[in-house]
């Protein structure tokens, strides 16, 4: 009795298939081994921004002259809260015997004292705000040459990554012979904190 042609070319194309499936995983399977080998040969150092940046005179300067504007500026933001405080007290005491046009009166000047304290609020310490700007001003050109500090130190040594432990990047271990914090405060010629 014949096979019929159907049968064998059934079987020859399943045959095929297979070997297709068997290749491209051995070919997966060294792609991912290639990879992974890789990955371990990386080299990798850890850094603490806080500690560097904490460890630069300049640093420490911009954020004690941010402290002191925030204070002083919250301070002016309280000051006209309380005003206002004031004003409302001394309306609430004397409603009784306003008349109801000077009511109306006083309440505009309470809603309009309170429409600028939210106002200066807002531009002091906004998203936008003065103290945004100020921090901008101060302190992206100390973070940018810690960056760059950061960026030539590893280009020379050939790392692959370069981790900030003070990061919200949470690192559990981290063995000090991977600590690049000195040589970047090295680099940047500032001593470092003991």
């Amino acid at each position: 009795m014949k096979v019929p042609i159907l049968k064998k070319n059934a079987t020859f194309a399943a045959i095929f298939n297979i070997r297709i499936v068997m290749k491209k995983f051995v070919l997966t399977g060294f792609v991912f081994a290639t990879f992974t080998v890789s990955l371990f040969a990386q080299k990798y150092a850890y850094i603490d921004s806080e500690y560097i940046l904490g460890s630069m005179p300049t640093y420490v300067e911009a954020q004690a002259e941010l402290d002191r504007l925030s204070v002083e500026w919250q301070k002016e933001i309280e000051a006209k809260f309380k005003k206002i405080d004031e004003m409302y007290r001394k309306y609430q005491q004397e409603a009784v015997i306003l008349p109801d046009e000077t009511k109306v009166k006083r309440q505009n000047e309470i809603i309009n004292a309170e429409n600028e304290a939210k106002d200066l609020q807002k531009k002091r310490f906004g998203t936008d705000g003065d103290l945004f700007k100020k921090r901008e001003e101060l302190m992206k050109p100390i973070q940018d040459r810690v960056f760059t500090a950061v960026e030539e130190y590893a280009r020379e040594k050939n790392y692959a990554f370069v981790f900030d432990k003070a990061g919200v990047m949470t690192i559990i271990y981290a063995d000090s012979k991977f600590d690049i914090n000195n040589e970047i405060l090295a680099k940047l010629g500032v001593v470092g904190r003991k």
